[in-house]
């Protein structure tokens, strides 16, 4: 499977990246290391995760993604085998969340813990913190590099003004510098990527890491109605797609799966892989046939006649 550079970073990933917010959530213990040996098996190598997954879980606390993962990584062996992505910044609690250095170094310490390894490849802000300078973020970054537990960083959920000051003080200081952006981005939900960030990214070489890129499950076909929600825990997340251009979307998702012979979830994301801008799409699986799907998605090329039909079908 092709491998691709995250931005600048020497480290090199699959074009999908599987996302850890099920784990310790609807996927856990052995369940957990059959999904993720059987990802590395199709050929995949990189896993995103975040201190405060899963959090909102009644009972849990944040860091039980981690700690799935590390169990794996202990049991398995195969920690040299993968790029390990992991945040910090999200509130855990009153007392631990921001950008602040001294809580960066502290929370590396406990995500390093929980996931059972020496280093993290990629250490990525999770959410901004305006109330902290830059400078002060990026010298914490830059201090856990030096001391050899992160391999670089990146960011998500950040504004392209905060990104600009970043990689500007980045240079200025001779600081370690955001590789990667996690921005939402999914056929449906194109326009402030392409028009906020987009041309800045691919400027600046910055790697991205799409989320969302099924649109809470909408672009895999199986909600095409109020109806189709009902019981659904994704009721609130879906019900804005259901509009005339959602549906138009959906029809060409349904013309180039009986095309491909695949299902609307592999073309969804195959036009994201194809994305040039787009480094790798983070996807989540809580069984082996969703898993399988992605691995078809990743080896799958569309046709230029196909991608352009996608995005004039989803043209804002």
């Amino acid at each position: 499977m092709e491998k691709r550079e995250l931005g600048k970073s020497e480290l090199y990933t699959a074009p999908l990246v599987f996302g850890g917010n099920v784990f310790g959530w609807t996927v856990k213990g052995n369940d957990t290391a059959i999904l993720l040996d059987a990802f590395l098996d199709a050929g995949f190598n990189t896993i995103d995760t975040a201190d405060v997954y899963s959090r909102w879980v009644e009972g849990n606390k944040g860091g039980e993604s981690e700690i799935e993962i590390g169990n794996w990584l202990k049991k398995s062996g195969k920690r040299d085998q993968v790029i390990i992505a992991t945040k910090v910044g999200s509130e855990m609690d009153s007392e631990r969340k921001g950008l602040k250095k001294d809580y960066i170094i502290k929370a590396a310490e406990d995500s390093l813990k929980r996931l059972q390894t020496d280093y993290i490849d990629l250490y990525q802000t999770h959410y901004d913190d305006p109330s902290t300078p830059v400078e002060e973020t990026l010298r914490a970054y830059d201090q856990l590099v030096q001391d050899g537990k992160v391999r670089a960083i990146g960011t998500s959920n950040m504004s392209v003004e905060r990104l600009h000051e970043s990689l500007k003080v980045s240079v200025e200081k001779g600081l370690i510098s955001y590789q990667t952006l996690q921005p939402e981005y999914n056929l449906f939900d194109r326009e402030k990527y392409e028009t906020t960030y987009e041309p800045f990214l691919k400027d600046q070489n910055i790697g991205v890491i799409s989320y969302f890129s099924l649109a809470s499950g909408f672009l895999s076909g199986k909600y095409r109605s109020e109806k189709d929600l009902q019981g659904s825990s994704r009721a609130g997340m879906v019900k804005k797609y259901l509009n005339e251009r959602g549906f138009r979307i959906l029809k060409a998702l349904d013309e180039a799966a009986a095309q491909y012979n695949t299902s609307q979830s592999a073309i969804a994301l195959a036009w994201l892989i194809a994305r040039p801008s787009v480094t790798a799409p983070i996807v989540s699986a809580t069984n082996l046939d969703q898993l399988n799907e992605f691995a078809k998605a990743a080896n799958l090329k569309l046709s230029n006649e196909t991608i352009e039909a996608l995005t004039v079908a989803s043209a804002y």
